[in-house]
């Protein structure tokens, strides 16, 4: 493997049987993943264990080449490893400018940390017309887009995001996935979208994994998976 985010043999469980057994994985450096399969496949296990939220049973993880084994959560996220959780987390006491500048903090300083929010700005604009409200006066979408920019903001090199769609109009789901197809093409992000909505992510996949009890069940080119009805029904139902 020689993906900048390699998962080898990795076991990840919590009481009882492992959610992912064995699982191998090589994410290469700039492409869009989509991560897709049920509820309960363990797409969250498989983020939460790359972040440093969850401990692996055996296997190793690594990335650009960096065993993760031991590495805390906060310095994986200095090394450029980024992640949205599941639920728009945002700091409702803040204005959404304080939130960005938070999220560039340990990165930037002074000028640099204000081109960088500005950026930001210019990335999603309906942002720029409420950075002085607070993060709880934000819609659902608004409050997305708010994690995602947060993310964003300290220039990674992985973004790891969880169901982003979950709950929002498709307009704004719209919005939110062309927006991670022009961060990964302008900037080489790399990005593992886990999703439940299988035609967005699909639509701006360069690759898509199917998970099925903690094990890869599908790993094609995205535009195959959208393709191929038979492969569409057995894996991901519809």
């Amino acid at each position: 493997m020689n993906g900048i985010l390699e998962l080898d043999a990795v076991t990840v469980g919590y009481v009882g049987a492992p959610v992912l057994d064995r699982l191998t994985l090589s994410i290469p450096e700039g492409a869009v993943v989509a991560l897709l399969g049920a509820n309960g496949a363990g797409k969250t296990t498989l983020m939460r264990a790359v972040a440093g939220l969850l401990p692996t049973r055996a296997g190793g993880i690594r990335f650009d080449g960096r065993d993760l084994a031991g590495v805390a959560v906060e310095d994986r996220t200095r090394s450029g490893l980024a992640q949205v959780p599941e639920g728009r987390s945002v700091v409702a006491e803040l204005t959404v400018d304080e939130n960005l500048r938070l999220g560039a903090l340990w990165r930037y300083r002074g000028a640099e940390r204000d081109r960088a929010v500005a950026a930001m700005y210019e990335l999603f604009e309906p942002l720029a017309r409420r950075r002085r409200s607070l993060g709880h006066q934000l819609s659902g979408g608004e409050r997305q887009m708010l994690a995602l920019a947060r993310a964003l903001v300290a220039n990674p090199r992985v973004l790891l995001l969880d169901e982003p769609s979950l709950g929002l109009a498709p307009l704004v789901v719209a919005q939110l996935m062309g927006v991670l197809r022009d961060a990964a093409d302008r900037t080489g992000l790399t990005v593992l979208l886990a999703e439940q909505n299988v035609t967005s992510a699909l639509s701006i996949a360069d690759r898509g994994i199917v998970l099925g009890l903690g094990e890869i069940v599908a790993d094609a080119p995205a535009a195959d998976l959208a393709a191929d009805p038979a492969l569409r029904h057995a894996y991901l139902g519809f």
